[in-house]
């Protein structure tokens, strides 16, 4: 009987230590959660702050360096009205990249700035792809006459996932490519590509380029850490919650029908 007792009250205190270490995990993983989120609020409200400046001149633009840490460059989200002449013969078709749930292709053409001899290169907006020709190029309507670019500046397009051997060296000059690299696209073409580029956002003075320009709002992904946080925490007080009904209510107070023997 001894043994026993001595059994089930080791077991009792090992559950007890687990459930505390088990809230204390989770309370503390939902409070980190809070402290991104607060993070986050910042990084949006200076994301909106940008966004509300004055448009930047060609001339700030060309003159941005590449960031060295991680934080976006400080001209990154800003508004930027550009002129001057598409480069076509440099149009490149960023492949596998979707729009409203659809995949088709990015459409990036580098724009000679006016007087200027710095290049520019727009993320142009969004073309369907031919399924049944995948090396068939959607038509894109691009004007030989001076343009008026409007935009937000932004980095580099974003890196896909590609095999070994598929990289930006391997592809050559080809039109349609996984990524696209400007270093590596600046020595291919011989241009003074800008180190940032501008998506282009709204419509120029041409009747319309058959593109979409549905981009994603920007924004710093706040409301998912305060989803994290609250899934923590529930699950913080789901563990208390447990403990203190299988391991007190149930052990010590019994119900009046099942007198103790």
């Amino acid at each position: 009987m001894t043994s026993f007792q001595g059994a089930a009250g080791l077991r009792f205190w090992l559950i007890a230590v687990a459930a505390v270490a088990g809230v204390l995990i989770t309370a503390s993983l939902g409070r980190w959660q809070l402290s991104r989120a607060a993070e986050k609020e910042s990084l949006q409200a200076t994301l909106d702050a940008r966004a509300a400046m004055p448009a930047i001149s060609d001339t700030e633009l060309l003159g941005a360096k590449t960031s060295t840490d991680k934080t976006p460059h400080a001209l990154v989200h800003r508004t930027v009205v550009l002129q001057g002449r598409w480069l076509p013969a440099h149009t490149v078709y960023l492949d596998n990249r979707q729009m409203q749930g659809r995949p088709g292709f990015f459409v990036l053409t580098p724009l000679q700035l006016s007087g200027q001899e710095g290049v520019v290169l727009v993320q142009r907006g969004w073309a369907p792809r031919n399924f049944q020709d995948r090396t068939q190029l959607p038509p894109v309507q691009t004007p030989e006459r001076m343009v008026r670019v409007e935009g937000r500046v932004a980095p580099a397009p974003s890196r896909l996932y590609e095999f070994e051997g598929g990289g930006d060296s391997a592809q050559g000059s080809s039109r349609i490519r996984q990524n696209l690299d400007l270093a590596a696209f600046r020595t291919e073409t011989g241009l003074a590509l800008a180190h940032l580029t501008v998506l282009q956002t709204g419509r120029d003075d041409t009747a319309g380029e058959g593109l979409q320009r549905d981009w994603p709002v920007v924004g710093a992904g706040v409301d998912k850490h305060y989803g994290y946080a609250f899934q923590w925490f529930g699950l913080s007080g789901l563990i208390a919650l447990l403990y203190v009904w299988f391991q007190i209510v149930r052990r010590f107070i019994r119900p009046r029908s099942q007198p103790a023997a």
